[in-house]
């Protein structure tokens, strides 16, 4: 099994501080901008990246994301320009961890172990496929098991005892807690709610767990550092690219950075803070 993921855990762990996960979407506004900006994000502070995989209905996607995936499309980003991107991401950053984020439909259609295979090729970690239930991943687990490639899975606030065992059942890499009901970007879930959440997870999995959908600025970020392994920030960071590309500005790469640092520092310095309040 890969281990990036894993090292990178581990570092954040030594470091008494919370990952931060970076969404954004594949060639959104463009491939050429997109690559940038893909580039630009370890600098800033992301530890992981997760990469949105354009699709035509993703459905547990608020509007910012939604609107990334049709300028994406709109530019023609298909598969295998998402994976082309993170070849030449790997050419020269061999450490960060990359997760294809997405949806099963392009999978099936490039076909699962033809995916499994130039994935692991091109240098990614593993992918979160949102509508693949564990009843149904047995057409694609095995593939992915086969090219060391780890599958995240999805946790709910409705996902109760009964059901959980089930999700993490072939789980690895980490587990992604969805914070709030509803779809990416929507509300936020307090940090009491989070608290017993993140406690009630790791008393099943020793998985690392981060939490995202409806986490926006750096006070909210740093809220959930103090009790997740992670923090998952997606709609926010594609909000600021598809602001800026309406702008037709020429330094969206540098503003996603900025607001990426911002993120990565309030999360940096939570658990401390925390502990000498």
């Amino acid at each position: 099994m890969n281990d990036r993921l894993s090292a990178r855990f581990a570092a954040c762990r030594a470091d008494n501080r919370a990952a931060l996960v970076t969404f954004v979407t594949a060639g959104d506004p463009d491939l050429e901008t997109s690559a940038a900006i893909l580039a630009a994000l370890p600098a800033a502070g992301a530890d992981i990246i997760e990469i949105g995989m354009p699709f035509t209905d993703p459905m547990a996607d608020g509007a910012a994301i939604q609107a990334g995936n049709l300028r994406s499309l709109a530019g023609g980003t298909r598969l295998r320009d998402v994976l082309a991107m993170v070849q030449a991401f790997r050419a020269t950053d061999a450490d960060t961890p990359l997760i294809l984020m997405g949806y099963f439909n392009p999978i099936l259609a490039y076909g699962p172990d033809r995916f499994a295979a130039d994935a692991a090729a091109a240098g990614l970690d593993g992918t979160i496929v949102v509508d693949l239930p564990p009843e149904e991943a047995d057409e694609l687990v095995p593939h992915l098991g086969a090219h060391g490639l780890h599958l995240v899975r999805l946790a709910t606030p409705t996902t109760d005892v009964a059901r959980l065992p089930r999700v993490l059942e072939g789980a690895s890499g980490f587990l992604y807690y969805v914070a709030v009901a509803g779809v990416t970007g929507a509300n936020a879930a307090t940090a009491t709610d989070i608290a017993a959440a993140v406690a009630r997870l790791k008393a099943s999995t020793a998985l690392p767990i981060a939490v995202g959908f409806g986490v926006r600025s750096p006070e909210q970020a740093a809220a959930i550092a103090v009790h997740a392994d992670a923090v998952v920030v997606g709609s926010a960071l594609v909000d600021a690219i598809g602001a800026a590309a309406a702008e037709r500005a020429n330094d969206i790469p540098a503003r996603v950075g900025a607001q990426v640092a911002a993120l990565a520092g309030a999360i940096r310095t939570a658990r401390h803070q925390e502990a000498a309040a």
